[in-house]
């Protein structure tokens, strides 16, 4: 029997400053358990973020850790509320594509398909996708919160291979990856009002896929991630990730 997914209203989290922020918690691992909550949380830009933010995602969610996919002139450009904060550690690890495509906005607006753009960022970033997966897998960074610019495809890459490579469900990492879909406008409106993302947004619409986050998308992005690595798993080890880290990830991340 298939398992079912926690409700997605317990795994969002509701901030003033941040419109696509949710806890990658009570999902369903193929062989027994659920990731666990409050080890790991996705999302968007968190420039935005009021003092009372930072108040409840440091005091009462515990986060530790944020590791930034955004590019680094990106990241100086619009800064973060989290990266000066004494009590969490910040690590700016940008995702670019192979080739050399920016991945915060594409410069030809012709059609450009999405999968296609996420398999090149998984090619691109290798090293500094293992070293965020790293964090990720030492309890005393957790919980961390990952995030880019809109928390739908840097950050869906790299919740991807994370939640693949801990055994979370095909059905689970598809169904999370579309909740975006519900922010899509709220997430819109914010980046638009940031000099750095109104170019971006424009050209998106060149980009087959972009402006949404459909199940399709990531359905065939993970096929492509296993006919290349065989899983998350498998891109992670063939990348320099040992066994004992895998344990280690899995150990930090899923309750059984």
């Amino acid at each position: 029997m298939t398992e079912t997914i926690v409700p997605e209203e317990q795994r969002w989290i509701g901030l003033d400053g941040a419109d696509n922020i949710r806890d990658l918690g009570g999902l369903p691992v193929t062989d027994g358990g659920r990731t666990r909550f409050r080890r790991l949380l996705r999302s968007g830009t968190l420039q935005d973020l009021t003092a009372g933010d930072v108040t409840h995602l440091v005091n009462v969610v515990g986060v530790r850790t944020v590791v930034d996919l955004r590019l680094s002139d990106e990241a100086e450009r619009e800064g973060s509320a989290l990266s000066d904060i004494p009590a969490v550690r910040y690590f700016p690890l940008p995702l670019s594509s192979a080739g050399n495509i920016r991945s915060d906005m594409v410069a030809d607006a012709t059609e450009m398909d999405i999968v296609g753009h996420y398999v090149a960022l998984l090619e691109g970033s290798a090293s500094n996708i293992v070293r965020a997966v790293r964090v990720f897998a030492d309890e005393v960074d957790l919980p961390a919160v990952f995030h880019c610019a809109a928390g739908k495809d840097r950050t869906g890459v790299l919740a991807a291979v994370v939640l693949d490579a801990v055994g979370v469900s095909s059905e689970a990492i598809i169904a999370d990856y579309a909740l975006t879909a519900q922010r899509m406008r709220q997430i819109s409106a914010r980046l638009a009002r940031l000099e750095t993302y109104q170019r971006m947004l424009a050209v998106s619409r060149g980009i087959k896929g972009a402006a949404t986050a459909d199940v399709t998308s990531m359905a065939e992005f993970l096929d492509e991630l296993y006919a290349r690595y065989g899983g998350g798993a498998g891109y992670l080890t063939a990348h320099g990730f040992s066994n004992g880290e895998l344990a280690a990830l899995r150990t930090a991340l899923v309750m059984r």
